[in-house]
């Protein structure tokens, strides 16, 4: 996975990467599995209606460390 975010553009946070989602720049998803369950159902939700790939992280820290942020994110989009 950190290989993925080493060299390509991202986004980081949920509000960054749903908006990537809907103007359609993502071309994958991370999403931590510990965050609240009605924000993972949504940016899961969302994710699978258009079809982009998902990544599911352990935890909101290892996906902000692997996003080179010092604060632990609830998801993250690559951008094509």
């Amino acid at each position: 996975m950190s290989n993925d975010f080493n060299n390509n553009k991202k986004v980081v946070g949920t509000k960054e990467t749903l908006k990537a989602i809907k103007k359609n720049q993502a071309c994958k998803v991370f999403l931590a599995a510990d965050i609240d369950e009605d924000l993972f159902k949504k940016i899961d939700d969302i994710v699978q209606q258009s079809n982009i790939p998902v990544e599911y992280i352990d935890s909101k820290l290892k996906l902000g460390r692997v996003c080179g942020v010092d604060v632990a994110t609830a998801s993250a989009a690559l951008l094509k």
